[in-house]
């Protein structure tokens, strides 16, 4: 059925976290004062346009819906320039005691080189992509299991958000999660129909252009692009827009529900995603990501998950209301 995904197919995204241990139930959320917060992400004001989206490239993965190309247009809207940092998402938890899906469910998805915790934790190991590990214990404080903190990487994305964490932040904040084409709008950062937010040179030209996983995926990762995980926010450069990294790092979480064929009959203007379906949109890549494996680090390139599910290589920025 169009739009309800049990996991995610591409190599360096998550499965859905049903795939890990189906039969481990969350505890009870706390209650949460949706006030208005502080969000601290700096912005980039896009003004109202029209562009070409979906993959002009010839990279499309057929199955993730890419195609057809259709010209959208987009009323202004104003995006983080980065996406939340754990410092910001730190101020959101502090100010409101709420706890994560992952917190809730107690594991989430963590990469097998980047699991920091004893095998005991291990809850679950997904058959099709066996490099993937559900651990006790992984959440946002800790994304490699329990032997790992955050200490040192308060201007890093914040991960192991779910959709549903991602909106309870945006409620907070009084934001909103970014429609999957403001988010292309935003990543292409003015360059029509390009592959990437730089423009069309591949990301290794003349130096890593952003964080994707390089060596022999998933064995071994040779980190020429100095980061085995996740970099800081500000890492490498900006696009025309003023937007670090809207490709590689982590994937983020857009506001749509997930259908591969929503192209073939979306509105031209100012398209939300389908009305039904139980999966929600990913974009942008990760640095799990890797050029003769998942090239799903490209301005048009989709992914999807379940809403409840959550990883070591995922997060969200948000849009103004």
């Amino acid at each position: 059925m169009a739009g309800v995904s049990e996991s995610c197919d591409c190599g360096c995204g998550a499965p859905a976290r049903s795939a890990f241990s189906p039969f481990v139930t969350r505890s009870e959320q706390v209650a949460v004062q949706h006030t208005s917060g502080s969000h601290g992400i700096e912005q980039a004001v896009i003004s109202a346009g029209t562009f070409v989206m979906g993959d002009s490239s010839g990279d499309r993965n057929v199955a993730d819906g890419e195609m057809p190309l259709h010209r959208v247009s987009l009323s202004a809207f104003s995006i983080d320039v980065t996406t939340v940092t754990n410092e910001a998402f730190a101020t959101f938890v502090d100010a409101t005691d709420y706890r994560t899906e992952a917190e809730q469910f107690g594991y989430s998805a963590v990469f097998h080189l980047a699991v920091t915790a004893p095998d005991d934790d291990i809850v679950g190991v997904p058959p099709q992509t066996p490099w993937w590990r559900g651990v006790r214990g992984a959440e946002w404080r800790r994304p490699g299991g329990a032997g790992s903190s955050i200490d040192d990487l308060g201007n890093h994305p914040v991960v192991h958000v779910s959709w549903n964490d991602a909106v309870a932040y945006c409620e907070w904040a009084g934001r909103r999660l970014p429609t999957e084409a403001e988010w292309e709008y935003a990543a292409r950062g003015g360059i029509e129909g390009a592959k990437y937010p730089w423009g069309d040179d591949e990301v290794d030209a003349g130096g890593w252009r952003a964080n994707i996983f390089q060596g022999t995926f998933p064995t071994l990762n040779t980190i020429e692009d100095g980061w085995a995980t996740t970099a800081p926010v500000r890492a490498f450069t900006p696009n025309g827009y003023g937007l670090w990294q809207p490709v590689g790092n982590v994937w983020e979480w857009c506001a749509d529900r997930f259908d591969a064929s929503y192209y073939l009959s979306s509105p031209s203007s100012d398209p939300t995603g389908p009305n039904i379906g139980d999966a929600r949109s990913l974009r942008g890549g990760s640095y799990l990501c890797h050029i003769s494996y998942c090239n799903r680090y490209r301005n048009s390139a989709r992914s999807q998950n379940t809403p409840e599910s959550s990883m070591g290589n995922t997060g969200f920025r948000t849009v103004a209301l």
